[in-house]
């Protein structure tokens, strides 16, 4: 799929995003993992700004995402919050940093619209410091079988509709990026992703 069809999609989807913001199933794993994240944090596919509540007010937040309709809704929903913030219309797979720019790499839900995702997962090993951390909420192929089949026979639906893949295996993804795993839990079935990570 090409990234203007991607981005059309995720435009349409804006809202739907929003409607989780409080009473979201993922809530309470985005409140376990990204209450970590500290200093000059990074957080690529920020969409509608679900992350928000769970950063400390002292952090300087840098947000990309790709879809112009989703960070109109997170620039409306960042004057509710007091941290030092900067959103920018930009595609993840094609963005550069400078090395080591950030304390934390946050990603949640992104993983399955990367056409390489292993490459991003570079790009946070070369933009995150060397003592800095990359949290990341995922979803992914389940753990049951009967469920991780469906999701197999569905992914080419859920792509052309949704522009998300279903079927991928987080875990494999990390290890095959140059990111060091250091915790991984898995939710729902196997079917969330928590990850703690690091250059």
């Amino acid at each position: 799929m090409d990234r203007q069809s991607l981005i059309k999609k995720f435009d349409k989807q804006a809202k739907k995003y929003n409607k989780r913001r409080k009473n979201g199933q993922a809530y309470k794993f985005r409140q376990r993992i990204f209450q970590e994240a500290e200093g000059k944090v990074l957080e690529v596919g920020i969409g509608s700004g679900l992350n928000y509540p769970f950063y400390s007010k002292d952090i300087e937040l840098t947000g990309l995402d790709f879809s112009h309709e989703m960070l109109k809704i997170a620039r409306d929903a960042a004057k509710d919050y007091p941290f030092k913030m900067t959103l920018l219309q930009k595609d993840v797979e094609a963005v550069e940093f400078s090395e080591n720019s950030f304390d934390t790499i946050i990603s949640s839900g992104s993983l399955c619209a990367y056409q390489e995702p292993v490459h991003v997962l570079n790009s946070f090993q070369k933009w995150c410091k060397p003592e800095g951390k990359i949290l990341m909420m995922e979803h992914g192929t389940s753990t049951n079988k009967p469920l991780a089949w469906l999701q197999k026979s569905l992914n080419p639906l859920a792509l052309k509709v949704v522009g998300c893949h279903q079927n991928r295996n987080i875990s494999e993804i990390v290890k095959k990026s140059c990111l060091q795993l250091i915790r991984e839990e898995r939710y729902l079935a196997g079917y969330l992703y928590l990850i703690w990570a690091k250059p």
